[in-house]
């Protein structure tokens, strides 16, 4: 009888195996996870409505990690503040930079308007939950003291770039006409990030606060025309 041959195994392949973390590593993913929950927490109850605890208790850890991380509840608004603010601000001043060149010396108020604006509802709108969440979280400390600090240091220069290409689309307007009107607009863009429900219920459901699609389709041209009645002052 003529012999059968086994059939070789298939070589077994080593398992590949990820390094370990190093701590570095472990103390910047904890870093996030704290970060996210107080910017949860704060976009909910504000700057005065949570404390160091909260924070601890919403990842569940114990209050003395926080004091490893933070020196105090300030420390930590401060964090979750500019961990995102560098990014909106360069964001816009690029889109305004840009509309500038394209514009070609006539730029007009819808377009300034819509670099400034559009480009930031990206943002909230595709950025995930961590996005809507700092969009609320700002609208709620914008009117502390330390939130108004905050939004000095770090939006100022995107605002005044706004603010000079405004000044070239209306020539002839006084100026603290043009920073009323983006004061105006300003108070509508952080009342649309706050998405408080509101809208929902004096509509009957018609409008939905936190359809930033629908908000980013209007406001600019909006706003717009409010600008174009300084004109005929």
């Amino acid at each position: 009888m003529a012999r059968t041959k086994k059939k070789k195994k298939p070589a077994i392949q080593a398992k590949s195996k990820k390094a370990p973390r190093t701590k570095a590593e472990q103390r910047a993913e904890t870093m996030e996870h704290i970060l996210d929950a107080a910017e949860y927490l704060f976009s909910k109850h504000g700057l005065y409505g949570v404390t160091l605890r909260d924070v601890a208790q919403k990842i569940g850890v114990h209050t003395s990690l926080m004091h490893y991380y933070f020196e105090d509840k300030f420390a930590l608004f401060t964090a979750v503040f500019v961990r995102r603010a560098p990014i909106t601000s360069e964001r816009r001043m690029k889109a305004l930079d840009q509309y500038e060149k394209n514009a070609k010396g006539k730029p007009t108020v819808a377009g300034a308007l819509h670099a400034f604006l559009d480009t930031d509802f990206d943002l909230y709108m595709n950025g995930g939950a961590g996005w809507k969440n700092y969009g609320a979280f700002g609208s709620q400390v914008s009117n502390t003291p330390e939130g108004a600090s905050m939004f000095d240091e770090h939006f100022d220069p995107v605002v005044l770039r706004l603010i000079s290409v405004l000044r070239k689309a209306l020539p002839g307007v006084p100026p603290e006409e043009i920073f009323w009107g983006y004061h105006f607009v300003t108070g509508s863009f952080m009342h649309s990030l706050s998405r408080s429900g509101r809208l929902d219920r004096l509509s009957g459901g018609l409008c939905k606060s936190d359809d930033l699609k629908a908000v980013k389709a209007r406001m600019a041209d909006f706003m717009a025309a409010g600008f174009m009645t300084l004109k005929k002052r």
